[in-house]
């Protein structure tokens, strides 16, 4: 090859230099090639060792030892200066196989000429992929990859410096902890540090960072890692580590436990980051439109959630010993409202289960008065004599709007049958309790100004998808109970209420339940309430309201009518 083709061959080269240069600008990315010193120390290089000659892939050639200026990512000459040289290399070595071998130092599965730049240039533009080389691998704490830029170089020697830190790769060899945004890892530093302060005062002497940096990973870590893989939270954020999702799990959990004064579980935090945060188009079109209806629709208006959507958004591994983990009771701090808080006591005691408290108020001021200290203490007091994990806590705003709000936290709502919806329409539109039915995301318990010991429940049943959510929940109150159940049927045609009845009762039967089968006619809540009677019923449950929120103002419901007379607690299902 001639001297002077090898010089239009060079110029050819520089001008795509100048072009990969642009483009990379223009792409947000670098074209430049990584110093080897600079990366050798942010990786915290620990030894190296001769691995011989090799054939190595040209495009896994990322860096140079001093020359990383004189070339760009793809080995293209960027300095005119480097004609005369460059069209020598090419002119000497018309192909591929009189080139000698280069010399490079390898650190994971990028490598850096140590002697050769210009052969390496040359090689790439006669078309080739592999070269041979002489191979010094590099052993650093963090391994590189031919992809990385300079943004994945500070995050990864910011890794590298933790791992020299805390010595996790060491102590735990699996391990990964790897992030993918840069300035994370001095979080990660806090979390071990706060650890390691609690575990010293457990301990009651001062632990070694080795002890608390397993410690942390075994106890802290690990788990919540655990939780995000069961709930496939991470395929809500694409491109990141599950790392990066233990921060935010943490960050946010303990963000939501500020704001609702409630200890929020891991995997329920988890759950809600992915509903509220998660990029994905699907989600965020979910989001908005959910936004519009809540700027659009009053409260009194607005429907709920599908029936049955409370149980399959329980997370996968939420406590299967029981329906009823954690049950929010809302308290007025009247009189009339502290039967509802002694049956959510109960049922708590039951369930094993914990009870969120919650008082409302108007503004700011009242947060801390008097009354809302007498009304916390008399939480108190009921949850420690029944020994019930209660936590209380103050909200500020509209009831119906705050309870509806912070029911997802919960599995059932529990409150007070101080207000019943009224017989006219508008006072079913000013109804809080119709309000809370209709927009809670779990089902809700009214309970009247009597305490019921729920061991004779009553199930209304119509076939309707949200009285099968009550026929669900009905059989778990008999079988749990060990309580036979009464169902009633009401419908205006012969044989209806009778085939109703008999797709209850096979559903019963399948699962062990006694149950008693009571087919009735006439209008629909006076038969529900004289069948409780007749049978001395505790508990009404029956499905929620089946029509659009304005057909159920105008013309009424078999709900609003049971919850006007009933003597008894009234289980609504969602």
């Amino acid at each position: 090859m001639g001297y002077l083709s090898a010089v239009r061959d060079f110029r050819r080269a520089r001008n795509q230099a100048r072009r990969e240069q642009l483009l990379a600008q223009l792409g947000g990315k670098s074209a430049d090639l990584l110093p080897y010193e600079d990366v050798r120390d942010m990786l915290k290089a620990k030894s190296r060792s001769d691995q011989g000659l090799k054939e190595i892939p040209l495009d896994a050639i990322v860096g140079s030892v001093g020359r990383y200026a004189d070339f760009t990512r793809r080995f293209l000459p960027r300095k005119d200066a480097d004609q005369e040289r460059w069209a020598r290399v090419q002119t000497r070595f018309t192909d591929l196989e009189g080139l000698p071998p280069i010399e490079v130092y390898q650190i994971g599965e990028a490598y850096f000429v140590r002697d050769g730049n210009h052969r390496v240039s040359v090689a790439r533009q006669l078309g080739a992929s592999h070269i041979q080389a002489y191979v010094t691998e590099v052993q650093t704490r963090v391994s590189l990859s031919p992809d990385d830029q300079p943004d994945d170089l500070i995050r990864k020697a910011e890794y590298a410096s933790f791992l020299d830190w805390s010595q996790l790769d060491e102590l735990r060899p699996d391990a990964d902890v790897t992030l993918t945004a840069p300035g994370q890892y001095q979080a990660l530093r806090e979390h071990i540090e706060v650890h390691r302060h609690y575990l010293g005062l457990e301990k009651e002497h001062a632990v070694p960072l080795e002890e608390a940096v397993q410690n942390w990973y075994d106890t802290v870590y690990l788990p919540v890692v655990g939780a995000i893989r069961k709930l496939g939270v991470l395929q809500e954020f694409e491109g990141r580590t599950e790392t990066d999702l233990y921060l935010w799990v943490s960050e946010y959990r303990a963000e939501l436990e500020a704001e609702l004064g409630w200890q929020i579980e891991t995997e329920a935090a988890a759950v809600d980051l992915a509903e509220h945060l998660s990029p994905r188009p699907q989600r965020r079109l979910t989001r908005l439109v959910d936004r519009l209806v809540d700027v659009l629709t009053p409260d009194e208006l607005e429907g709920g959630p599908a029936p049955g959507t409370w149980r399959r958004k329980r997370p996968a591994n939420r406590r299967d010993d029981c329906m009823f983990a954690d049950i929010l009771v809302p308290i007025s701090g009247e009189p009339t409202s502290w039967p509802a808080v002694a049956q959510a006591v109960e049922i708590a005691c039951r369930e094993d289960a914990r009870l969120l408290g919650l008082h409302v108020v108007e503004s700011s001021r009242e947060r801390e008065s008097q009354s809302v200290q007498a009304i916390r203490a008399e939480f108190d007091r009921q949850c420690r004599a029944l020994d019930v994990d209660g936590q209380f806590a103050v909200d500020i705003g509209s009831v119906a709007r705050i309870v509806c709000d912070r029911s997802r936290w919960s599995d059932l709502v529990v409150v007070g049958l101080e207000h019943p919806p009224g017989s006219r329409p508008i006072a079913r539109l000013s109804s809080g309790l119709a309000t809370l039915i209709r927009r809670c995301a779990v089902p809700l318990l009214a309970v009247p100004g009597t305490f019921s010991p729920l061991r004779r429940p009553l199930l209304a049943y119509d076939g309707s998808p949200k009285s099968k959510e009550a026929l669900y929940v009905s059989t778990y109150f008999a079988a749990r109970g060990r309580v036979p159940l009464v169902v009633v049927a009401v419908a205006g045609e012969p044989g209806k209420a009778s085939a109703m009845l008999e797709e209850a009762g096979q559903y019963l039967g399948m699962r062990g339940v006694e149950a008693s089968l009571v087919p009735e006619s006439g209008p629909v809540a006076d038969a529900i309430l004289s069948t409780a009677q007749e049978h001395d019923a505790d508990v009404i449950l029956l499905g929620g309201y089946g029509h659009w929120p304005v057909l159920e103002v105008v013309l009424g419901s078999t709900v609003d009518e049971v919850l006007r007379a009933s003597r008894q607690p009234v289980f609504v299902s969602r």
